[in-house]
């Protein structure tokens, strides 16, 4: 039974650890800073892909852990289903104003592609969340894992088993259901990352 415990214990631990650590703002920055690699002048341009994290995902999360402190939302990872849409749209605004900054600075096209595949995929979650609980981290880490082997190369695919292992850690902590891991694996996976391709296809000289 002790050893029963300690394993459960451990588990445990280690699904927090990983939600933690790839929660989708985190992610998401990591995968705006790599975003100029796409055209020539990094790392130079890297300051475009910090303007827009900075919008896309640091200022959203800081209006987030204040709406935490004031008890509109029950914690950072947004639990309440009935919450994600609102706080989805609070996003949004503030993607779309970073959208207007990134244009005036003159920002690389490969920077605002990956934006743009951010937006859809936040307009998208925020569709559906009012109806059912699509995972916001394995959207994310599948998004950004496949678009790093698309930009960086097969010898980066040891990434795509960070998808499994987020989804696990989503699962295990009762945060979401399996089928609503996957969905949000593919979401981000195929769709997110399929806009990026596609836009990056259009936009990048």
């Amino acid at each position: 039974m002790a050893a029963d415990s300690s394993t459960i214990r451990v588990k445990n631990r280690t699904a927090r650890w990983l939600t933690e650590v790839f929660q989708p703002p985190a992610v998401v920055t990591v995968q705006l800073l790599l975003s100029p690699l796409a055209q020539e002048g990094f790392p130079e341009t890297v300051v475009y892909g910090a303007l827009a994290a900075l919008f896309v995902c640091v200022l959203p999360l800081l209006l987030l852990l204040l709406l935490v402190r004031l008890g509109k939302v029950t914690d950072h990872h947004v639990s309440d289903r009935k919450q994600r849409a609102p706080v989805l749209l609070m996003a949004l605004g503030s993607i779309l104003a970073g959208l207007l900054v990134l244009h005036a600075v003159g920002a690389p096209a490969s920077v605002v592609a990956m934006v743009l595949a951010v937006v859809g995929g936040v307009v998208v979650l925020a569709g559906v969340s009012p109806f059912w609980k699509m995972s916001g981290h394995a959207a994310a880490i599948s998004c950004s894992v496949v678009i790093a082997v698309l930009m960086l190369g097969a010898a980066w695919a040891p990434l795509l088993l960070l998808v499994p292992a987020v989804g696990w850690s989503r699962v295990v902590l009762r945060a979401h259901s399996v089928a609503q891991v996957v969905a949000g694996s593919l979401f981000g996976g195929v769709v997110m990352a399929g806009i990026w391709w596609v836009l990056q296809g259009l936009m990048v000289p």
